[in-house]
């Protein structure tokens, strides 16, 4: 089943991070209590930035590792409006 995503979020301090979940509010509410991933121990979410759907549990943990894998260039690249 195609139900996963892979999500970029802006932090406050203008970093990107980049994650994948089958349900983005949910995540997102963690994100924000600090209660998701520690990168936002240091940081505030800001805005989710970008999202790629339709993806099972592994083809979105390849994607967003292929997504690490970038430069800030290249991710501000690839989240900006066509």
């Amino acid at each position: 089943m195609n139900d996963w995503l892979v999500y970029i979020i802006e932090c406050d301090d203008g970093s990107l991070y980049t994650g994948i979940t089958n349900h983005l509010p949910k995540r997102w509410h963690a994100h924000c209590n600090g209660t998701g991933a520690k990168f936002f121990r240091s940081r505030r979410p800001k805005q989710v930035v970008w999202c790629e759907y339709s993806h099972d549990r592994s083809s979105a943990s390849q994607r967003e590792y292929q997504i690490k894998q970038l430069s800030r260039l290249q991710k501000l690249d690839l989240i900006k409006p066509a």
